[in-house]
């Protein structure tokens, strides 16, 4: 065996002279998951730095990057550590061992962080300043602004604060993950110096105003106040620390009687999870740096000194600044023709949905007249009898579930599986799970081993002829705030096989029996990733014999190996695959005699593509999918996901015609070519967000 194509594992004959034979089982033909992932978070770092992009949209990135980092750390390098504590030289199928992965994360990381920060320092910082705004030190302000922000301080933040030292009375003090925290040496006497910490309230802007454009940090005022915090105390080496803790604390599958219960208890062990990382704004005194890492058990190679402002996700705040024409034009979502005419009135608005499928497209087509009023009018209107709803993450104000409990007071059986385990959402779907439950809906969390991610709902309505089944399959969560922002699709339908197909999925969920019968649903993970690599490998054979064969995919990952080997032997057959994927991507496209056949995109823009569609060429006669589920093992695997087919033709067309949009981009896509991603510069080209939201409403 030689190594070529940048250390792919060749043979070294083929029945083709000259083209190289792969294995499935060669290791390095699969890129590593935790390095695409940060792949992904470049390329949204990329929009911070785009000089074709609007001021606060691009601090906007610049603070989505840093909370994408931050929540990669916690769930990877947690993860990560985790494994290496089991097996350090365990073997990932990309071929890299766990400490490889570990030490490379840790590089990439580290570089990111760097490149962050001169985003900011020496792009942002520069053109707010043409634009009329700075963050200034207090201390260079004014005698009558300082006196203003004082008061303001010793009113609005010096009572929340807590003072803590370590010493032989006071234990070195718990730091959260995520927080800010003002770090010093005090000295009590000339020959004592003792670590404090002061937790910097995250309930209070970071950013303060100090007149005429001026902003000044929190920390910076609350530095600049120590002395009310120590008095007569004398203080040195201050410092601002971030700490990032480990998400990984396990899966609730241990046996309970009260899966809330577990739930919970998973949150608090997540709070007092392991240190991964820390920020620091400068160095720390040897003395004191040796006592914190002894502290949070972490080495100097996981320590990040920066001269430059921590907790950059912050800067969300500053992307709200009046600064006209430099944010992307604001645009009111649509409202398709059925949901306006017939949105007033429940008996005309159930008429127009028994007309016909509907397929509506977040957020160019609004989430809360549409899908949203469908579950409000169903609580509202006598004829409804029950709704079955699923909910992985929704806001803590949801309308949707408003309505469902609104529901339950009026006498309707309602059933509401929540994904408690949904990472970071637990807290409110625990919360949303408890008011739920006491406005007397049916509540279930389904399989503590098995998360519920499918996007699916159920509304059962008397009417003339009969029992009339409502349903809809979605691409996203059931939450109207990220539905402004995430692009996403959901089909309406009374199709009979359809619903019944969903009916037999809600009581699969809610009993619990062994496996839900389905016609046309695709269902994991029971079916679904056997009926898509079926649609694959009837593309594999059509180009066999010669015909046209052709598979898009849409999906916000590509990670599964197995598939990601199907759909090497779908190229090596001559297969057409275009792959839309916004994240993690483990093929390694355009590779001769493995994946020339493969084109791999990733749109990043003003939106982020969520939606998942899958497109099979099928002879002539297209077959498309839309539904929660990417192409991820735990997806197809570990989770309870749901496809449906979009059967109309007219729907279907529609459906081709954003994949073409999205893949005939030139302004907002990048094109992957074997591990490099690259980007085309033009300056003219309308990108597919904007050209979507100038042509909603499709019907």
């Amino acid at each position: 065996m030689n190594r070529t194509d940048g250390g792919l594992i060749a043979a070294a004959s083929r029945d083709e002279p000259g083209l190289p034979e792969f294995s499935p089982g060669d290791a390095s033909v699969y890129a590593n998951r935790e390095i695409s992932w940060l792949d992904f978070n470049q390329r949204v770092l990329w929009e911070a730095q785009d000089p074709r992009n609007p001021l606060l949209e691009r601090i906007r990135f610049l603070s989505i990057t840093a909370n994408n980092l931050d929540e990669f750390i916690s769930k990877r390098v947690g993860w990560l550590t985790r494994m290496l504590a089991q097996d350090a030289n365990h073997r990932t199928v990309d071929g890299m061992t766990i400490a490889e992965q570990r030490v490379a994360v840790r590089e990439r990381w580290r570089e990111m962080r760097i490149e962050m920060d001169a985003c900011w320092r020496d792009l942002l910082v520069p053109a707010l300043a043409d634009a009329g705004y700075s963050i200034v030190r207090y201390s260079s302000l004014p005698a009558e602004a300082q006196a203003a922000l004082r008061e303001y301080f010793i009113a609005s933040i010096f009572p929340v604060l807590t003072p803590l030292v370590v010493d032989p009375s006071h234990p070195f003090p718990f730091i959260s993950g995520g927080s800010l925290s003002v770090v010093l040496t005090v000295h009590p006497e000339p020959e004592r110096s003792l670590f404090a910490r002061v937790k910097v309230p995250a309930n209070r802007n970071r950013f303060i105003e100090a007149g005429d454009g001026r902003f000044v940090t929190i920390e910076d005022l609350i530095e600049s106040h120590l002395d009310l915090l120590f008095p007569g105390v004398t203080m040195s080496s201050v410092r601002l620390m971030h700490v990032i803790r480990s998400a990984e604390v396990g899966t609730p599958g241990e046996a309970a009687d009260d899966l809330l219960e577990v739930m919970e208890d998973a949150l608090e062990r997540r709070r007092l999870a392991d240190a991964v990382a820390v920020d620091l704004n400068g160095d720390l005194a040897p003395s004191t740096m040796e006592l914190l890492l002894e502290e949070v058990r972490l080495t100097p190679q996981d320590v990040y000194a920066s001269g430059d402002l921590l907790g950059l996700g912050d800067l969300e705040q500053l992307a709200s600044l009046p600064l006209s024409g430099e944010s992307f034009t604001p645009f009111t979502p649509a409202t398709p023709s059925t949901f306006g005419r017939d949105g007033e009135d429940e008996p005309a608005f159930f008429a127009a949905l028994r007309a016909g499928d509907l397929l509506v497209h977040h957020p160019f087509e609004s989430f809360d007249s549409t899908v949203a009023l469908l579950l409000l009018h169903a609580a509202q209107d006598p004829q409804v009898l029950a709704i079955k709803h699923t909910t992985y993450r929704t806001s803590p104000d949801s309308p949707i579930l408003g309505a469902l409990i609104e529901a339950a007071a009026r006498g309707k059986q309602v059933a509401v599986l929540v994904e408690l385990a949904a990472r970071f959402d637990e807290a409110n779907n625990i919360e949303w799970a408890r008011r739920l439950e006491d406005a007397g809906v049916h509540v279930s969390y389904g399989n503590p081993n098995q998360k519920i991610h499918a996007k699916i709902s159920l509304v059962v309505r008397e009417e003339a002829p009969g029992i009339t089944l409502y349903g809809h399959i979605g691409t996203g969560n059931y939450n109207s705030r990220t539905a402004r922002v995430y692009t996403d699709l959901g089909l309406i339908t009374t199709d009979p096989v359809i619903c019944a197909d969903l009916l037999n999925v809600f009581n699969h969920l809610t009993g619990l029996s062994r496996r839900p019968e389905t016609k046309v649903l695709l269902v994991a993970p029971h079916n679904l990733r056997s009926e898509l690599e079926g649609r694959v490998r009837r593309e594999i054979d059509s180009a066999h014999r010669g015909e046209p064969a052709r598979v898009i995919m849409k999906a916000n990952a590509v990670e599964d190996p197995a598939f990601t080997s199907l759909l090497y032997e779908a190229s090596q057959a001559g297969v057409q695959v275009d792959l839309i994927s916004r994240g993690i991507t483990r093929v390694r496209p355009g590779i001769p005699g493995l994946s020339e056949h493969i084109h791999v995109r990733s749109i990043i823009g003003r939106l982020l593509e969520h939606s998942r569609i899958y497109w099979f060429e099928n002879g002539g006669a297209p077959e498309v999918f839309i539904g929660s589920a990417d192409i991820m093992k735990r997806n197809l695997d570990e989770r309870t996901e749901v496809l449906t087919p979009v059967l109309q033709p007219v729907l279907a067309a529609r459906v081709r015609a954003i994949l073409d949009a999205l893949l005939a981009d030139r302004r907002q896509s990048w094109t992957l070519h074997d591990r490099t991603w690259s980007r085309d510069q033009s300056l003219t080209d309308e990108g597919v967000h904007e050209r979507l939201i100038r042509t909603a409403p499709f019907s």
